[in-house]
């Protein structure tokens, strides 16, 4: 049961790389940044760009593929039904599709996916790196520098793959 415009798993994966190519400029709070991790201009430009990027993408990638199954309800009722939910013309899959022709579209909108991406900010992200910067030693601005990115991208990533994912009725 893949969306039938799966390609915008692909789209919302750049999200995380737009994002933080904006929010982590020295003009907003890159600097902040840099000093919050003891990073100076010269430990930037190590390591290998090609790799870091090409594996930041697809760590993206995964990302959006998470964050659709907590935006879009519907995905839990497929979910929820499987594996008879594939057989072609069952039951289970007739009742799959006649659910989804009557409640598909519910709760499908940019704002619903939007606070779902931000309420997985406080309640996923924030735990996780909350706890990782307690261990390494690291402050609360650290910890609301890298908060506040994810807050944005898990907001734009829930909304734009809440209003546009898309499936065919199974059959």
């Amino acid at each position: 049961m893949f969306p039938t415009n799966f390609y915008m798993y692909l789209i919302a994966a750049l999200i995380p790389l737009i994002v933080g190519a904006i929010y982590y400029h020295p003009k907003l709070v890159g600097n902040a940044w840099m000093k919050a991790n003891g990073f100076t201009e010269e430990t930037l430009k190590k390591g290998n760009m090609a790799v870091i990027f090409g594996l930041a993408y697809l760590f993206s990638f995964f990302l959006a593929m998470s964050i659709a199954g907590l935006a879009i309800h519907q995905i839990a009722v497929g979910q929820m039904m499987m594996p008879d939910v594939m057989h072609s013309g069952s039951d289970v899959q007739n009742q799959y599709n006649a659910l989804m022709d009557q409640y598909g579209q519910n709760f499908r909108s940019f704002k619903h996916g939007a606070l779902h991406g931000f309420l997985a900010s406080i309640f996923f992200v924030l735990p996780l790196l909350g706890i990782s910067a307690l261990f390494e030693r690291r402050g609360w601005k650290y910890i609301l520098i890298h908060w506040g990115y994810w807050a944005i991208t898990l907001t734009l990533m829930g909304g734009l793959l809440c209003k546009t994912l898309q499936w065919a009725p199974l059959g």
